[in-house]
């Protein structure tokens, strides 16, 4: 095995019709883990355009996030996932910092994420609400969750505004 390419920081992309099979996979895999909401293979398709993905020297996918919209001021990130092999390497880091920058490009105020572990969110930024801060998530999807009123996810949030300009790396259309 050739280390080099395997340690080497990942290519972050917009994700294609092609890659929505192996991001079912890999959300499916951290789906028992109970810290992410389940996702059908139809939905992801169709969605495709809204995620990215970062693909290894092998070119395989080892992390996914979709930046979904909310409202026009106001975008979430779903389904972030970074294969288990690969954690701890600042993969999921690059895959926020790019849908950050896409969110900003995309003319977003404010950047949501609901997270089981919101100290890893607090470390990029984001700081904890009220989930009744976020009405366009509650309606979106939270009134129609099993486990709504009974979340134990953080509903976290961070302002887009004062961020340095830094451009995406692809075009994202949301």
């Amino acid at each position: 095995m050739n280390r080099s390419r395997h340690s080497r920081a990942p290519q972050i992309r917009t994700a294609v019709r092609s890659d929505a099979k192996k991001i079912h996979e890999l959300i499916q895999r951290n789906e028992q883990s109970g810290h992410l909401l389940p996702r059908q293979l139809s939905e992801l398709t169709s969605r495709i355009d809204r995620f990215v993905v970062a693909i290894d020297g092998r070119r395989s996918i080892v992390a996914c996030a979709e930046l979904a919209p909310l409202s026009s001021t106001l975008a979430e990130i779903r389904s972030l996932v970074v294969a288990e092999k690969r954690r701890g390497q600042g993969i999921g880091r690059q895959v926020v910092d790019e849908l950050r920058a896409r969110a900003r490009a995309a003319g977003y105020d404010d950047l949501c994420v609901f997270a089981h572990q919101p100290a890893y969110f607090a470390h990029m930024g984001f700081s904890i609400v009220p989930h009744t801060w976020l009405p366009e998530k509650i309606m979106a999807d939270c009134r129609n969750c099993p486990l709504f009123r009974k979340c134990e996810q953080f509903a976290m949030v961070t302002d887009l505004d004062g961020l340095p300009e830094v451009q995406p790396t692809a075009e994202l259309h949301v």
